[in-house]
């Protein structure tokens, strides 16, 4: 079963999904429910602590990855610290891949902000956020982080 809870945020209504175990996804838009499942529940009020300037790292039960390089991936984008960046190339070293599968996988990133692909960059540029707003919303969460900084 699908459970789904709406959340306000600076960017626009987000949802929240969930199976009753684990936090499944997170998209952009208005949710269809607004299910009282506990880890949702949860994961609303974490999010609601990050926008609002009292939270820097979630403590949720993410769904695990079906393949050992998205385990690695997910963990290598946990370990980016708020207001911290890397770019495509570092964790493509780090992980033994081309920068480009390090681009696909931000891509495909089905939690986006409590997994942060929005902290990893190009080498000389912001690269791509697949988010509601694009790139608009990639430098607003980078600036509430403080690393805003940098896109001066």
């Amino acid at each position: 079963m699908v459970f789904q809870r709406g959340v306000p945020s600076p960017l626009g209504d987000l949802t929240i999904l969930g199976d009753g175990v684990f936090v499944t996804a997170l998209k952009w838009g208005a949710s269809q429910g607004q299910d009282d499942d506990p880890v949702l529940v949860e994961a609303g009020r974490q999010l609601g602590e990050y926008f609002g300037g009292q939270r820097q790292d979630f403590d949720l039960p993410l769904l695990p990855q079906p393949t050992e390089f998205a385990a690695r991936f997910q963990a290598a984008l946990n370990a980016i610290s708020f207001g911290h960046t890397r770019t495509y190339g570092e964790l493509a070293a780090d992980l033994g891949v081309s920068p480009q599968a390090i681009g696909q996988a931000c891509g495909a990133n089905k939690i986006p902000i409590i997994v942060p692909c929005h902290r990893v960059l190009g080498a000389d540029n912001l690269g791509g956020y697949s988010g509601d707003g694009g790139i608009d919303s990639k430098v607003w969460l980078l600036r509430h982080e403080g690393a805003g900084g940098l896109l001066i």
